[in-house]
């Protein structure tokens, strides 16, 4: 007697990864990623596949990567731990950079938006 494996529909699928049924036929299509149909052609899931979208929603939602950015991710299989673990460094090195770079780019605005504020009260003194 074989054993069944364990499979879920479409619905159940978007309740565990806590998204609309609409993102995962979009990853479907965007990732190339075939699922198991029924003879009606309705969609089914085994747990590799839940696994699968659980990483392209981490690198899409957590790690902010593009689509482009996570299809490319996950062509790269990890080769050893130290390489993980130094990528993982290095992604988390980047995003302080990025934050930096927002923070300043953050202050000059601010700077700007003041200054223009102040042209702005010398204009309204001089229509009066």
């Amino acid at each position: 007697m074989k054993m069944r494996r364990r499979r879920f529909r479409i619905g159940d699928l978007a309740k565990r990864l806590k998204i609309d049924k609409f993102v995962i036929r979009f990853w479907e299509k965007e990732f190339n990623l075939p699922s198991d149909r029924s003879e009606g052609g309705q969609r089914f899931y085994e747990e590799k596949d839940f696994e699968t979208f659980q990483q392209i929603k981490t690198l899409l939602y957590e790690k902010k990567f593009t689509i482009a950015g996570a299809k490319k991710q996950l062509r790269t299989p990890p080769k050893n731990t130290h390489i993980i673990a130094s990528k993982k460094t290095d992604i988390t090195h980047a995003e302080q950079t990025t934050q930096v770079t927002r923070a300043h780019s953050c202050k000059q605005i601010i700077k700007k938006s003041l200054a223009l504020k102040k042209n702005l009260v010398k204009l309204r003194k001089l229509l009066q």
